[in-house]
């Protein structure tokens, strides 16, 4: 007995083309459904128009709002953030109750230490090797041979907004060594 193309027990070529179709795009759909993540880890996240700078963030991960920032810290304060690189970061509240146009890295430069801030001594005290750094960073005693980073503080959308310091050092007058 031979059968005749029309029988219903042979699919015709496009119900086969159809269903090659639907395979290879279920199987697209999976690769690149894998491959996104991927793709997207290799993206640098970005703000857009931002200038590269980074909003500091409190001890939890929130921005740091300037508003509420300064009527729960002094004139005279220097208070840690989360800064460039989620390097720890000071930000200092100046006399006239504003911030400060630039912050400073708390990393110690002899051996990596968090330097905390001494209000009563009115200075960051190394507790790792004993250097000391005056309110505005600079070395004043060692081990420690460099003064501690800078970077630009300023107000954006009512947040403090960190960027990189690239200009002369204005405590030594000389080209920052952390650029």
């Amino acid at each position: 007995m031979t059968q005749l193309s029309g029988s219903p027990d042979v699919p015709d070529m496009g119900r086969r083309q159809f269903m090659n179709l639907l395979m290879v795009g279920t199987g697209a759909g999976a690769v690149l459904g894998m491959l996104y993540p991927v793709i997207n880890y290799f993206i640098p996240p970005s703000k857009g128009g931002s200038g590269g700078g980074v909003t500091a963030k409190d001890a939890l991960g929130n921005d740091i709002g300037v508003t509420e920032f300064l009527s729960t810290h002094n004139p005279g304060d220097h208070v840690l953030a989360q800064g460039l690189k989620g390097d720890p970061t000071y930000i200092i509240v100046q006399e006239d109750k504003s911030i400060a146009s630039f912050g400073l890295n708390a990393v110690c430069t002899h051996l990596g230490c968090v330097v905390p801030w001494n209000a009563n001594e009115n200075k960051f005290m190394c507790p790792c090797h004993g250097s000391q750094y005056d309110s505005e960073g600079k070395v004043v005693r060692g081990p420690a041979p460099l003064s501690l980073a800078l970077v630009h503080a300023s107000v954006e959308d009512d947040k403090v907004s960190f960027t990189p310091w690239t200009e002369t050092d204005f405590r030594t007058g000389e080209a920052p060594w952390w650029a």
